[in-house]
Formats: C-alpha cells, structure tokens, sequence
C-alpha cells in the first residue's frame, strides 16, 4: 500500500517536471523567453504568489464562486438525475436540455448570461448551469443501476421518501456521484476562473490572470496555472481523504 502511494506521488512529481520541460521545449523552439519563461523564473513567481496575502484573497474569491455553483449544481443535478432514473419518459424529455447544456460552447453561454444577469453573478451561473448535466448523468446512471428488487422490498415498508432517499438511494448512487464529484470540481474551477476572467470579476483568479497577460508578465501566469492546480487538488482530494478517515473510524466503532 506504500509503496503504491509512493508511486503515485513519483509519478506526480514526475508529471510536474515534465510541464516544465515541455515549457522550456516550447521557449526554445519558439525562440520567445517572455511567453515561455524558465522554470526558475516560474518558480519565483509561484513561490512569491504562495507567501502574498493577496493570493489567497484571489483564491478565496474564486472558491466562493466554486462552492455556490457546486452546490446549485448539485442540489439540481441529483433532482433532475433522480427523476430522469426513476422515469424514462422525463428521461427522454429532459435529454435535448441536457445535451444542449453540455455541448453548448462556455463563450456563448456566458454572453446569454451576461445580458440576463449581472455580472457579478455570472461566475456563478454559467459554471452551475454546465455542471448540472455531468451531475445528473452521474445520478440517473447511478440510479438506473440500483437493483430494482432491492427497491422493492423497501418500497413495501415506506413510499420513497427524505428518508429512503438518504439511506438507500445515496449510498448506493455513492460511486456515481463520486465520480461526478471530482470531475465536477476541476471543471468547476476551470469554468469559474475563465467566466471571471471575461467577465472581469474584481479580486478574483481570474482577473489576476488578465492583469498579468495584459503586462506581459507570463512567469505569474504560469504560476497562477500551479496555484490553480494546488486549489483543484486541495478542492478534490482532501473531502475524499476525510471521507476515508470518517469510514475507517466508524468501522473501527463497530468492530
């Protein structure tokens, strides 16, 4: 098992010296160092970004705007995937929406948006609106999925209800929603960060990011780019870390 995580944390690793090759290869070949700084440069700047209070002022920003969508999202995309798996007809009613909503460029969507909301709400709207359908497909997959005479025998103690939702529907919809969860939350933070990016939101990752392209200043780019990822795995990964921890308690309870 440690030596597994070991691996996975070399790979990682690896995969982060690769990016700045792969930087380095670009600078070189295209003879340019102001887009393509050196990975020294990047590092300073990460570095520098990592220990400015502003930075995580920014972040906070951004993450505001993450954890409204996430949860429009997914108070949204349970309901619609749940009524989608229980019923084909709604399934097939609902389909189109979805589909457009998924395979509707995010520009177009959020020009709609911005002539239908302010702007400070539109980091919030657009993201929410192409993350119900990743969420959805996930609940009517995971719900579709469920053994139907499992649901039998507890639908002849008690009609679907708050209660059946959260102890029988959830838990085994649970590796679904998951993994929606955690592409949900990369995706979020990318949708966010761009919205506000064109939208100019004040004080955000976005408009950080804007600034510094606007005054050539690629190296807080680049280094943005690694406070974005840090944020994504912060997002992603500690939740499931916890969730491990709080089941490996409760079964050490039990036992």
């Amino acid at each position: 098992m440690e030596q597994s995580k070991a691996k996975e944390i070399l790979a990682f690793c690896l995969g982060i010296i690769l990016i700045g090759c792969l930087i380095q290869m670009a600078g070189y070949l295209k003879g340019d160092a102001l887009v393509f700084p050196g990975v020294k440069e990047i590092l300073r700047a990460f570095i520098r970004l990592l220990i400015t209070k502003r930075t995580y002022f920014l972040v906070w920003t951004t993450l505001k705007h993450l954890i409204a969508s996430m949860a429009i999202s997914s108070v949204m995309g349970i309901l619609i995937g749940l009524v989608q798996g229980m019923s084909d007809f709604v399934n097939n009613l609902l389909k189109p929406l979805t589909t457009m909503l998924r395979s509707l460029p995010m520009i177009v969507l959020i020009v709609i948006i911005m002539v239908l909301a302010k702007y400070k709400w539109v980091p919030i709207i657009a993201p929410s609106l192409v993350l119900i359908p990743v969420i959805s497909e996930a609940t009517n997959e995971g719900a579709r999925r469920i053994d139907r005479e499992l649901l039998d025998v507890y639908r002849l103690h008690s009609h679907f209800n708050w209660s059946v939702f959260i102890h029988v529907y959830l838990p085994l919809m649970a590796g679904y929603l998951k993994q929606a969860y955690i592409n949900a939350v990369g995706m979020g933070i990318k949708l966010s960060i761009s919205t506000e990016y064109l939208v100019q939101t004040r004080n955000s990752l976005g408009k950080a990011v804007h600034s510094s392209s606007y005054f050539n200043e690629y190296q807080d780019v680049y280094a943005y780019a690694l406070v974005m990822i840090l944020l994504v795995l912060l997002v992603s990964e500690v939740p499931m870390w916890l969730g491990r921890r709080l089941n490996g308690a409760s079964r050490k309870r039990e036992k």
